[in-house]
């Protein structure tokens, strides 16, 4: 009896991951932007995205660039005080 249970414990798990697996890599992937135009000087250190907006922070994490991701214009730059 403890066998059985077992093996179909262990059958329902292998079943669970494959199925997990298949649900994960059929999701289709997010549209990254191909090019970001960042103003004169700046590199990139670091890219996130939202549905509305993706945001790029700056060589040395000092600054945060907030672009719209319809139209790729820069919304907002955040100052990020240095650690003490």
């Amino acid at each position: 009896m403890l066998v059985t249970v077992l093996t179909a414990v262990m059958i329902c798990g292998l079943l669970v991951i494959v199925a997990l697996f298949v649900i994960r890599f059929t999701q289709t992937a997010p549209v990254v932007p191909e090019t970001i135009t960042l103003p004169d000087g700046v590199r990139a250190e670091a890219f996130t995205m939202t549905p509305g907006w993706y945001a790029v922070v700056t060589e040395g994490g000092s600054r945060l660039l907030i672009f719209d991701r319809a139209t790729g214009r820069l919304r907002q730059t955040v100052e990020i005080a240095p650690l003490e």
